[in-house]
C-alpha cells in the first residue's frame, strides 16, 4: 500500500515501488472535511492522487478518516492552544493517522508493507533492528516529523524516494508524465486557510482572551489581543510600550491572560525537559544531537532521564513542541518539551 497525498513526491514513491516490481494499489486519506486551499487536504489533491494511479495502472482507494483526524489532529490542536501550548498537528498526524491507524489497516487487509513520500531513509543496525535517518536531499528532510516511528513501523515501512534529491523527485515525474511533476509542495496546516488564518480558525472554537504583557519585573508594559495566539520566543504581535530593544515571550500564563516578555538574553537556558519520549530501539542516556523545528540546526547536548542539557545555552523551546534526539544522521527517538 502507498500513502498517495496527491503530491509528487508519493506520486514517485508509488512509480519506483511498481518499478521494483511490487503489486502497488494506491490510497488516499479524506482527513479534513471542512474549508481547505493549502496542505495535502483538497479535494484537488485526491483527484491528482486517482488521476496518477490511472497513469501507473494500478489501483486507488480513498479511506475516509476525518472523524479519527478531527479527535486525534484538530481537537488537540485547539486545546493545545487553549492551555498556552505550541502544538505541531503534521506530527500528530502522523503519529495517529498515518502510522498508526492505517498501519493497522495495511496490516487488516492483507498488505505486506507501507510505502509513502516522505524525504527520509530507513538504516539497518547490526543487531538486527531499524533507526530512521536522515534524507540524502537535507533541505527536505522530515525526520523530525517522524520522530515517533519504532521498531513495528519502522520493520514494515518503505521511503523509496529517501535517497533521491528534490530536483530527481521532479524528474522523474516528468520522465513518466505524471500531472503532479510541477505540482507545489505542501507549506502549511491543511485545515488553516491563507483567506482566513489561524486567528480566525480559533476564534471560531475556543474564546480568545485579551491579555496583559508585563516585563520581567512584573512591569506591565503592553497588551496582547490573544494570549492563547502568542508562544514563546515570539516577537510580534504584541503592543509594548516604551523602550527600543526588541522584546520577546518568554512566558506564557493562560489561566491568568499573561504574557511575560523579556530580551533575547531571556530566552536562553542551560536545559530542557522532555516528556512522552519515543524512542527507535531503546531509552537513550549520553551526548546527542538535538533539533527543536522541522528545518533547524541540530545542537550538541547530553540528554539525561529526559531532560537535555544545552552545550551552549538554547533559546527556550515552546512547550508542546518536538523535541528530536540524533546520532549523527539517525534518530534516536523524541518527546515533547515541557
Amino acid at each position: 500500500m502507498v500513502a498517495m497525498s496527491g503530491g509528487v513526491d508519493s506520486s514517485v514513491a508509488a512509480a519506483l515501488m511498481k518499478e521494483e516490481g511490487h503489486e502497488v494499489v494506491g490510497v488516499t486519506l479524506r482527513l479534513w472535511g471542512g474549508e481547505s486551499d493549502s496542505g495535502c487536504c483538497a479535494i484537488s489533491d485526491v483527484d491528482d492522487a486517482r488521476r496518477v494511479c490511472d497513469a501507473l495502472n494500478i489501483e486507488h482507494h480513498v479511506f475516509n478518516m476525518s472523524d479519527e483526524f478531527d479527535h486525534h489532529v484538530v481537537d488537540p490542536y485547539v486545546s493545545s492552544h487553549a492551555t498556552g501550548l505550541t502544538p505541531n498537528p503534521c506530527i500528530e498526524c502522523n503519529r495517529h493517522i498515518k502510522f498508526d491507524l492505517l498501519h493497522h489497516r495495511v496490516q487488516a487487509l492483507g498488505f505486506d508493507r507501507l510505502a509513502t513520500g516522505h524525504h527520509a531513509r530507513i538504516a539497518s543496525q547490526p543487531d538486527g533492528t531499524y533507526r530512521l535517518a536522515r534524507a540524502i536531499d537535507s533541505s527536505k528532510d522530515q525526520t523530525y516529523v517522524l520522530y515517533m516511528l519504532d521498531q513495528s513501523k519502522l520493520a514494515t515501512l518503505d521511503l523509496p524516494i529517501g535517497d533521491l534529491t528534490k530536483d530527481q523527485v521532479r524528474d522523474l515525474a516528468t520522465q513518466l508524465d505524471l500531472r503532479t511533476a510541477t505540482k507545489p509542495d505542501s507549506q502549511d496546516v491543511c485545515f488553516i486557510t491563507r483567506e482566513h488564518g489561524r486567528d480566525d480558525f480559533l476564534r471560531k472554537r475556543i474564546p480568545l482572551t485579551p491579555g496583559r504583557v508585563i516585563n520581567t519585573e512584573g512591569i506591565e508594559v503592553g497588551s496582547v489581543e490573544a494570549v492563547e495566539m502568542v508562544t514563546i520566543g515570539q516577537r510580534k504581535g504584541m503592543a509594548t510600550a516604551g523602550g527600543t530593544n526588541p522584546r520577546y515571550a518568554i512566558n506564557v500564563d493562560v489561566p491568568n491572560a499573561t504574557v511575560t516578555v523579556g530580551t533575547p538574553e531571556d530566552l536562553l537556558v542551560e536545559s530542557t525537559s522532555v516528556k512522552d519520549c519515543v524512542w527507535a530501539n531503546q531509552l537513550t542516556n549520553g551526548p546527542v544531537l538535538v533539533q527543536i523545528s522541522a528545518h533547524g540546526k541540530p545542537m550538541k547536548a547530553t540528554l539525561k532521564d529526559n531532560t537535555v542539557y544545552w552545550e551552549e545555552p538554547q533559546r527556550r523551546v515552546a512547550p508542546g513542541q518536538a523535541v528530536v534526539f540524533y546520532d549523527n544522521d539517525e534518530v534516536l527517538g523524541g518527546g515533547m518539551a515541557c
